[in-house]
């Protein structure tokens, strides 16, 4: 059977419970049992590495991200890649959320220094919430005051309701320049083409010598698709949506229930799938 060399977890709703939180004891002797065996760990998320890293401060320096839906990729502290639009298509993009109809539309344009939002939003307890996923965060006037940022994402929320048209509106008018995946409730992201979470741990596979069917990866939304049907022992948790379910190969205990951990200690104790 293939050992499992790299394990790769999202965040919100894989990793980590409805609270935000997760078991730190129990993952801390995971963690110690892989690292002893090899086994590399990487945070695989569409959240901000400043925000990742605070989750894992005694060994952030020593694990890897892929954050930011993949645009942002580092092994430890050393950046192994970072992607961006150009700022024409960053200005099309913007034209087309400002001018489109779709009520109740809140962004901000992520970038390597911080995130952004445009100084004219007014919507504390929305800014408190993205505050929550960004850690570097800044009002601005003009695109221009994000100076010479490596700018690799848009993160939206809007209504239910408008998601499949706003992700239809960005395919029609910036195919090849942006892609549009969903993570659920309202929440849209922006990335460039290409730059996902599968390609983030391909880079990592590549650096570490790591063949994907010895990848063990876990998730629960649009944006984990194609990791999971790149990865060899492919997760989805229960409280995934059907179609993430269909992308993975095998079935994951909730995110509320440890999950993760849950099936982490199977694979450490050679248990099926693994054995």
């Amino acid at each position: 059977m293939t050992a499992v060399k790299m394990v790769a977890v999202d965040m919100d709703g894989t990793f980590l419970d409805n609270q935000k939180q997760y078991d730190r004891p129990r993952f801390m002797r995971c963690y110690e049992e892989m690292k002893a065996r090899g086994i590399k760990f990487v945070v695989a998320s569409g959240n901000q590495y400043y925000q990742l890293k605070s989750f894992f401060p005694s060994i952030a320096s020593e694990i890897a991200f892929v954050a930011e839906n993949g645009a942002w990729i580092l092994d430890g502290e050393e950046e192994l890649f970072c992607g961006a639009f150009s700022r024409p298509d960053v200005h099309a993009v913007l034209d087309t959320l400002q001018n489109g109809n779709y009520p109740g539309l809140r962004y901000i344009l992520c970038g390597r220094e911080s995130a952004y939002y445009f100084s004219d939003v007014v919507e504390e307890q929305w800014l408190a919430k993205m505050r929550h996923y960004c850690h570097r965060l800044k009002a601005i006037n003009s695109l221009e005051e994000t100076g010479d940022d490596r700018l690799f994402k848009f993160a939206l929320n809007l209504s239910d309701d408008y998601v499949e048209p706003l992700m239809a509106d960005i395919q029609r008018l910036h195919a090849g320049a942006a892609a549009a995946t969903s993570s659920g409730h309202g929440s849209v992201d922006l990335i460039v083409p290409g730059h996902h979470k599968a390609n983030g741990l391909n880079i990592l596979a590549q650096r570490w010598g790591i063949d994907h069917q010895q990848v063990l990866a876990f998730g629960d939304g649009g944006n984990d698709l194609e990791m999971l049907r790149q990865s060899g022992f492919s997760f989805a948790m229960a409280n995934a949506p059907q179609r993430v379910k269909e992308a993975a190969r095998y079935a994951a205990p909730g995110n509320n229930e440890a999950g993760v951990l849950q099936v982490i200690e199977k694979m450490l104790a050679g248990a099926p799938p693994f054995a």
